[in-house]
């Protein structure tokens, strides 16, 4: 199991005083030297968090790849073209959220899709989707012939009800197992957090969670090596 370390709301802080820290290339690395397996950006489109210039720092700085969540528009593909992270994974954006809501429509945009592919993986970028635990959005990126899916864990991580989390468990659970029979690499995020991302982090097809929110909270209580180091504790401890 990998963890990635969003870094996006160190910035949300930085930028509610428009001011130099608290810096996310810094969380960034001392997420490494936690042992963060990679470190993941979000650059939206209204540049709410994560600047241009944070991409293009971290991209530089860090020794662990750099996964870069963007929308499915001109701007940011010309971006990603130029920066060549590691991986883009790309998500749905509306600018009056205020997290991201929901997986993307793989079905309903395919062939937008397949073009912003085919601008990407020629250079080596791995492309990785957003999707919810919902079979056909599975098939159709497995149609689309992308390198991976993460799935939207963030209905798992708002629930209250046991019975409601252990039902949407087990729907994340098939989707792992269906994108897996469909050839793609599986991934997990939006929501974790300590209190429940060890059921998540047991499902055996998912090797890579991406962490941010809760992880920058804690931290605030904690310092960010030992919040990402307890995470990793969490992750690692799952027989």
């Amino acid at each position: 199991m990998r963890l990635f370390v969003n870094v996006d709301h160190v910035a949300t802080l930085r930028q509610a005083r428009r001011t130099v820290e608290p810096d996310p290339l810094t969380a960034a690395l001392l997420a490494e030297k936690a042992g963060a397996h990679g470190i993941t950006v979000h650059l939206r489109e209204d540049r709410r968090h994560i600047q241009d210039d944070d991409v293009r720092r971290i991209r530089q700085a860090i020794t662990t790849p750099l996964n870069l969540e963007m929308a499915a528009v001109e701007e940011m593909v010309e971006f990603a073209r130029a920066v060549r992270p590691y991986q883009v994974s790309l998500v749905p954006e509306k600018r009056q959220e205020i997290t991201t809501e929901g997986g993307l429509d793989v079905r309903g945009q395919f062939d937008h899709l397949r073009q912003v592919k085919e601008r990407l993986s020629p250079l080596g970028i791995r492309f990785s989707l957003f999707v919810d635990p919902d079979f056909d959005q599975i098939d159709a990126a497995a149609r689309l012939q992308a390198d991976s899916i993460e799935i939207n864990t963030g209905q798992y991580s708002e629930l209250s009800d046991p019975g409601a989390i252990e039902q949407e468990r087990v729907k994340i659970c098939s989707a792992a197992s269906r994108a897996q029979e469909r050839g793609l690499k599986v991934f997990a995020g939006h929501g974790l957090n300590l209190a429940n991302v060890r059921a998540i982090a047991a499902v055996p097809q998912i090797e890579e969670l991406n962490i941010g929110h809760s992880l920058v909270a804690r931290a605030v209580y904690t310092g960010f090596e030992r919040a990402v180091s307890e995470m990793l504790e969490a992750v690692e401890s799952v027989e």
